[in-house]
């Protein structure tokens, strides 16, 4: 099955369909609402499934990555998870897309961990019978994992995509900054850090979809985090770090081997570390973080491996 990247151009996601048009094709049925996270904040939610009388195999809850949201590209492979037969969800993280937030500040990352619990807990609680799995892109990789790590035994698969686990030394705050991080942060937690270039320009290696993720509507910032939120990435990773050992669901991990935003190696650390029984880890050659950015025929193997992992 070709994803449906393949179909979009620089303009839309959706090529030249409307969006209505675009799941019409695809057979899909697509449901959107708000919830009330436990600080009163509106969170966007969304999801996915076969508008068949098809029997549904199972959910899959998607996490995105920082400075992108539920629809837009995203979305693309919760359309193509859908076709398969399942019911996907997915959600804006507080401060992205269309939930509220400070756009951009993560200085605590439980809560985004418990706005996700939330929502998918109710999604699995309407389907207690079918099987659940976590899918998580960079950032949302890493929430994928607290998920787990936190609901043992609840999910019964988890796809790790270009998953943050350790930020890349090319992408890091250069020195003596990172040290300085902590005082840094509590000085000036709103203070963007500085990045050489935007975080698309080292993601996507297409430059026509550079563009349309620019194009983005809900599009709320670029990719310089504020001083607090770097500094949660990094003690995000770190906690990962020590904990994997840990993880003992089963595990697809799917990484560029050329990703500057989070190491490849640090992926490989956590696949070695993790208890597992059913893990499988692929590094691609020349690929970078966002594997929907590479050329057609790379974008079919990577989601290819995905759409035919064996839990699924």
């Amino acid at each position: 099955m070709s994803h449906p990247i393949n179909q979009a151009n620089e303009n839309s996601p959706y090529g030249e369909l409307t969006r209505e048009e675009f799941y019409k094709k695809h057979n899909v049925t697509h449901h959107e609402s708000f919830i009330l996270n436990a600080q009163k904040m509106k969170i966007f939610t969304q999801s996915w499934r076969p508008d068949s009388d098809t029997k549904l195999k199972g959910v899959v809850a998607m996490v995105h990555g920082y400075t992108c949201d539920s629809g837009w590209i995203f979305e693309l492979t919760g359309v193509a998870i859908a076709k398969l037969g399942f019911l996907v969800c997915s959600l804006d993280l507080q401060g992205h897309g269309r939930s509220e937030g400070a756009p951009g500040s993560i200085p605590d990352i439980e809560l985004l961990v418990h706005d996700c619990t939330l929502f998918f807990d109710s999604i699995r609680e309407q389907h207690p019978n079918l099987p659940a799995f976590l899918y998580g892109e960079s950032l949302g990789g890493a929430i994928s994992i607290l998920i787990s790590l936190k609901q043992e035994g609840v999910w019964n698969g988890i796809v790790l995509n270009g998953f943050m686990c350790g930020i890349s030394g090319k992408f890091k705050p250069i020195w003596p900054l990172e040290k300085l991080l902590p005082i840094a942060a509590s000085l000036a937690p709103s203070l963007r850090l500085v990045i050489s270039k935007p975080v698309a320009s080292k993601s996507y290696k297409e430059e026509w979809k550079r563009r349309l993720v620019a194009r983005n509507p809900n599009r709320r910032f670029s990719g310089k985090p504020p001083m607090a939120t770097a500094l949660e990435f990094l003690r995000v990773c770190e906690y990962i770090k020590r904990n994997c050992h840990e993880i003992r669901v089963p595990m697809l991990m799917v990484h560029g081997e050329d990703d500057v935003v989070c190491d490849s190696w640090s992926a490989r650390y956590v696949f070695e570390a993790a208890e597992s029984e059913d893990k499988t880890l692929k590094v691609y050659p020349g690929m970078w973080h966002q594997l929907i950015g590479e050329a057609k025929e790379d974008v079919e193997i990577v989601y290819g491996t995905i759409l035919n992992w064996a839990p699924l």
